[in-house]
């Protein structure tokens, strides 16, 4: 037996919203400006315009509040100052110590630029980078000793050698920093090194020499030669080329100073000795070659 199950058109309405029901939803959401928009008879221009010119106004209001609290600020920080120093917390007294080569004077220029200013108002950082900028000071510790005192600890760059530049002197330190200009007289004694790049290869050219101390107190001077390669001055006068490379240059250095020992190379005749090929010796005596073709001349004329 069949059994025909039909479909109530009662289940189909209940499950369609109503027309209605929906158009109130969408009526019911807006603004908490609404009402007073449309109680307000203004454009929707004149609208904007006003929102505008409250969001400036409100932005003007912060930034007078923010500079009238920063003024009291200021002023508050002037009278901390002020109390300060008139409680005798005010930089009176300055002492310097670690100074031995340079003029002492500079430093006591800029810390007493300090004078009669609060403790409180000091930037002691500024002053350390005031101080940097003198050419002997390599660092500056500075220390508030109070009621009134400033301590300024030096550490002074050493000098090391002498810069060469378009014939004016300059002392340096080990790393090439230039410390003063000197007069000839005063860089008597001293190592000369010249050269294109030749300050910063100081400390290069110090290790070199070490590697054949009984020669490092006659040489006088350095050439730094291509930027690349050293020539050696003596005392004597006479000069050394050295090869390309640290290993090689110190290798030649000390070949050569072993010759010398032996042989007596400095103070000869020879006026410069070439070591750049690793495997001869070049030496140059003055003369020799004048001689030579005199000497040639003279047998020609006898044939």
């Amino acid at each position: 037996m069949s059994q025909t199950i039909t479909r109530k058109a009662g289940v189909r309405r209940q499950a369609r919203p109503s027309a209605g029901r929906s158009r109130k939803r969408r009526s019911g959401g807006g603004s908490l400006l609404d009402p007073l928009m449309r109680a307000i008879p203004l454009s929707e221009a004149q609208w904007h315009g006003l929102f505008t010119t409250l969001i400036l106004a409100a932005a003007l209001a912060l930034a007078v509040t923010v500079s009238v609290y920063a003024g009291i600020i200021d002023l508050a920080r002037l009278r901390m100052a002020e109390a300060a120093a008139d409680a005798g917390f005010e930089v009176r007294r300055v002492e310097v110590r670690g100074v031995e080569r340079m003029n002492e004077l500079a430093v006591y220029e800029r810390a007493l630029g300090e004078r009669n200013r609060a403790m409180t108002e000091l930037d002691l950082q500024q002053l350390r980078r005031s101080l940097l900028r003198l050419s002997y000071v390599q660092d500056a510790r500075i220390v508030r000793q109070l009621p009134d005192g400033l301590i300024i600890d030096i550490v002074e760059r050493q000098p090391h050698a002498v810069f060469r530049d378009n014939g004016r002197l300059f002392l340096i330190d080990m790393a090439g920093h230039r410390l003063e200009q000197l007069r000839r007289e005063e860089a008597r004694g001293k190592l000369v090194v010249e050269g294109e790049g030749a300050p910063a290869r100081v400390a290069e050219l110090d290790r070199l020499l070490a590697t054949a101390p009984e020669l490092r107190p006659r040489v006088i001077a350095a050439r730094w030669v291509g930027e690349r390669r050293w020539n050696l001055t003596f005392a004597t006068g006479q000069e050394l080329a050295l090869p390309q490379g640290d290993d090689r240059a110190a290798a030649a250095l000390k070949s050569f100073a072993l010759l010398d020992g032996t042989n007596g190379l400095l103070g000869g005749r020879v006026a410069s000795f070439d070591m750049r090929s690793p495997e001869r010796i070049y030496l140059r005596v003055p003369g020799r070659s004048a001689a030579a073709a005199a000497a040639a001349a003279a047998e020609r004329e006898g044939t």
